[in-house]
């Protein structure tokens, strides 16, 4: 565990000073830090988005706490559960450059899906009324 999160602290400092040197293009990255770099802005975009609806649903459910209470809850189990997948994944592929690239991937993934889910469940009506978010996009 403390190699895995010294290497995210690795990682994480290149990503900021590539960052900083604006020098990725993600459409044409070409090796593994500018592959992991772009995945983790996707992965920032993601949780954005997740926390956009998140807060919608908290917002839009705001007359019911034991719901609100009860989201919160089950968001924190979500992310628990994120963390200790994509965890495996990386441990899966932990010989390889691949492994960050693999990982950020998945956590990408599974948030795409829970912020789905969040809409879905939460800011959607059984009838033909318009959602309160429009659809999120679930990963490719």
């Amino acid at each position: 565990m403390t190699k895995l999160i010294s290497a995210l602290i690795a990682v994480c400092f290149t990503f900021s000073a590539l960052a900083d040197e604006g020098v990725v293009d993600c459409e044409n990255a070409m090796n593994t830090i500018e592959i992991n770099h772009c995945a983790a802005i996707e992965l920032e975009s993601a949780q954005a988005e997740l926390d956009k609806y998140l807060a919608a649903s908290f917002e839009h459910n705001a007359y019911d706490a034991e719901l609100v209470a009860s989201i919160k809850k089950a968001q924190e189990s979500w992310q628990a559960y994120m963390t200790a997948h994509c965890d495996s994944v990386y441990t899966q592929w932990r010989d390889g450059s691949i492994r960050g690239g693999m990982a950020l991937s998945c956590k990408t993934t599974l948030t795409k899906q829970r912020t789905h889910e969040v809409w879905e469940n939460f800011l959607t009506y059984m009838d033909s009324t318009p959602p309160v978010l429009p659809e999120p996009k679930l990963a490719p």
